[in-house]
């Protein structure tokens, strides 16, 4: 058979990639079995007799060493299908480098873990009998820190408030569904946001929630068996791939879950909890009733689905722990970037459409200096060459530093919603300005939650297809008549806004319940208009998550939102815009209006909405803007 010169040069080409990345995957594991002591499939027992997998990468020297805990509800095992992955291997290999044990775990339930898996791994003893037993090691010189992002970090804040001694120092990164209440901040850990689902989870779930009728390994099995099996048989089923866009529009929003045949006993408790239900204190959630007991180097980004949530708790332990030494030892990162995309920022760092310039940022450097310092008891420069707080600045494209959050520099100011009743689309008259209205020009629209405002960018997670994260140009959307859009004037100067910022309106409304959702907009001379931040508010908890309230037709209310946070450079020529409407889909579940459950209800009503602004009726905006 004759081979054409095209064909040759192409197996050619591939045959050296895959012998390039077959010699790479073999100089890291021998690398690795240089240096470390491999014990993988370690059943670590917990207090109740469940063992929870593990993999220990240790020095090969003498000697004792602290250790750095990364516990997971993901698939970490070394083989998949039966090829070796390198993900743990190359993070163990830069541990043991530098002198730390490296732990890695599954919470209970998942893959070779034994007991039934609950999210946040419910025991929450499970990470204190864990801290327990790694200080009794030989190896170990008795200093835990942990380390993680996402469902690998959120169940870090509750542990640390059990107060292990052992447990050092911990960074957590993008960890916002494993807060649940911070003062006025209710999410339970992103279940909700104003009292409105965040459809993340119900997108999650399907991914990660495995089936109770799994194969299970026989009690007994010898490390040996584990180890063997798992070169072949990862425990890692999944559920074939589905159109989330579609699968998310599904009615009543209880049956999402089921009418993609995906596994839903954890989904069904969750959606019915109300804001306030008892349920959600007695799992892994952190509380702000809790006390932090660990020195804490904070990770968060400003495309993340709960950025303000996190800044939340940062300041709270900061303000309100008990302990001084530990008030004194958080330190915080905002980056630029989408949920856990920290170190893929690049030269030309991109989210979603808009370029925010080069936001790299030393992280390794700065993570090993913070475990030398509280896991190796030796002095370093941390503290003098790390500012408490480093934000990205979008606009002027430039990490910032600053004391506090917000930084000390900023000072909130106040700018009123305005117009003369047409305010719909950004074809409308509305304003933002420095003056209240003198009469009331309310301006109004329909929400059909059958033809809901599409979520488009924004602050998101785990969505999967539903939404891309990120900032898009808003003008198509703001075309639509039930977007209500106010605008500054040109700005004369560039016009920096870091910290939270802050709404109130004053609405009305034709139904009982509805929703009311607000964007922070950065609008460009050519008129693209990126998207900073977002929230909503359900009306019936306007009150407090802790009771219904429902609304008399025409009667006007005050309403607070949730704040949104962002670092961000107005520039001369721009102008800063709010879009307000009563829907946000489907990052944010849909009010059917009737005053319902909502999660149980297949029909809705149609809702026409009011936003009043006057003197009586002040609807605003409080920028924190840097002086």
């Amino acid at each position: 058979m004759k081979i054409s010169p095209k064909t040759f040069i192409i197996s050619l080409v591939l045959f050296v990639l895959s012998s390039t990345f077959i010699q790479a995957q073999d100089d890291v594991l021998s690398q690795l079995d240089e240096i470390a002591i491999i014990d993988s499939k370690v059943m670590m027992p917990m207090r109740d007799g469940i063992r929870l997998a593990t993999d220990i990468y240790r020095p090969k020297a003498e000697g004792t060493y602290p250790i750095i805990f990364s516990r997971t509800p993901y698939n970490f095992n070394t083989w998949v299908d039966g090829k070796r992955r390198l993900r743990e291997a190359k993070r163990a290999y830069d541990y043991v480098k530098k002198g730390y044990a490296y732990v890695v775990q599954n919470e209970r339930g998942r893959f070779f873990s034994e007991g039934e898996w609950d999210i946040l791994g419910v025991p929450l003893t499970d990470g204190y009998d864990a801290f327990e037993w790694m200080k009794n090691q030989p190896w170990s010189n008795g200093k835990i820190g942990t380390l993680g992002c996402s469902s690998t970090a959120e169940w870090q804040m509750a542990v640390s408030a059990l107060d292990h001694p052992s447990h050092a120092a911990m960074v957590p990164q993008g960890f916002g569904a494993g807060v649940g209440k911070v003062g006025d901040i209710n999410e339970q850990g992103n279940w909700y946001r104003g009292g409105v689902e965040q459809m993340l989870f119900f997108s999650w779930l399907y991914g990660v929630e495995q089936d109770k009728f799994k194969p299970r390994i026989p009690e007994g099995a010898s490390q040996e068996d584990l180890k063997r099996i798992s070169r072949f048989y990862d425990l890692a089923p999944e559920n074939p791939p589905v159109d989330m866009s579609e699968a998310l529009s599904h009615l009543p929003i209880q049956d999402i879950l089921k009418n993609i045949d995906g596994k839903h006993e954890i989904f069904d408790k969750m959606i019915r909890r109300k804001p306030n239900d008892p349920d959600w204190y007695k799992g892994g959630l952190y509380h702000d009733t809790m006390e932090i007991g660990t020195p804490s180097f904070w990770f968060t980004s400003w495309y993340d689905v709960s950025i303000t949530p996190n800044l939340a708790l940062f300041n709270h332990v900061r303000q309100n722990s008990k302990d001084a030494f530990i008030r004194d030892n958080q330190y915080l990162v905002i980056a630029p970037t989408l949920h856990c995309a920290y170190t893929r920022a690049s030269e030309n760092t991109v989210v979603g459409e808009r370029s925010v310039g080069d936001a790299r940022l030393n992280y390794d450097e700065q993570i090993t200096k913070w475990f030398d310092l509280w896991l190796k008891e030796k002095s370093n420069d941390f503290k003098e060459t790390t500012p408490r707080v480093q934000y990205y600045t979008m606009g002027s494209n430039q990490w910032q530093s600053a004391e506090t959050w917000p930084p000390e520099h900023t000072q909130m100011n106040t700018f009123y919603l305005n117009s003369e009743g047409s305010a719909n689309s950004r074809f409308g008259d509305g304003k933002l300005t420095m003056d209240k209205a003198k009469q009331d020009h309310a301006d109004q629209f329909t929400y059909d939650p059958m033809a809901p405002v599409p979520s488009y960018g924004g602050n998101v997670c785990c969505t999967g297809n539903a939404i891309k994260g990120g900032a898009f140009d808003q003008k198509e959307m703001e075309a639509r008549n039930d977007i209500l859009v106010y605008s500054t004037d040109v700005l004369k100067k560039d016009t920096e806004v870091s910290g939270f910022i802050e709404s109130t309106l004053y609405i009305s409304s034709d139904v009982k319940d509805t929703d009311f959702t607000i964007k922070l907009i950065d609008v460009h001379p050519d008129g693209t208009a990126y998207n900073l931040d977002e929230t909503i508010q359900r009306v019936r908890y306007r009150e407090g998550y802790d009771k219904e309230v429902f609304m008399e037709k025409g009667k006007v209310y005050k309403l607070e939102l949730t704040p949104m946070s962002t670092s961000n450079v107005f520039k001369e020529g721009h102008r800063i815009r709010i879009e307000i409407s009563s829907s946000n889909f489907p990052r944010f579940a849909r009010n059917l209006n009737t005053g319902g459950n909502n999660y149980d209800e297949s029909d809705g009503v149609i809702a026409l909405n009011k936003i009043h602004h006057s003197s009586q009726y002040p609807s605003q905006i409080r920028l924190p803007i840097a002086k």
